[in-house]
């Protein structure tokens, strides 16, 4: 029968493998398993509307007058965001910018891209 010897250092390393093998399951809730956790998509800013996909979304958005809105462009194109009654323009908005605009009144406002012919959007104002 053969002999086996195990020395401290030998016992150390053995241990420190088996650690670092167990921490590198996924710890984030849910899901389990292995390798790095997804980075969540941070939920949109109140009162912002993002264009995405040549489209404006939400496509309709009701707010309370007094209310600034924020469009973000995340097109790798510029868009425009222009009131049909040209109460508003933003002019060209570039990719990765944005436009803000305050509804003082109430009514409902309706909007398009001016680049974009079906791209359009509604602010309702209460």
């Amino acid at each position: 029968m053969k002999r086996i010897v195990f020395n401290i250092t030998s016992v150390l390393l053995l241990f420190a493998v088996l650690m670092t093998s167990s921490c590198s399951k996924s710890s984030g809730g849910g899901g389990g398993g292995y390798g790095t956790n997804p980075t969540p998509t941070p939920a949109p800013a109140a009162n912002t509307v993002t264009i995405s996909g040549m489209k404006f979304a939400p496509a309709s958005y009701t707010v309370k007058a007094g209310t600034t809105v924020t469009w973000v462009n995340n097109d790798g194109v510029p868009h425009t965001v222009t009131a049909d009654d040209n109460s508003f323009d933003s002019g060209s908005i570039a990719a990765g910018e944005k436009f803000t605009h305050t509804f003082g009144a109430t009514g409902t406002f309706q909007y398009h891209c001016n680049f974009h012919s079906g791209m359009s959007g509604t602010v309702v104002v209460n």
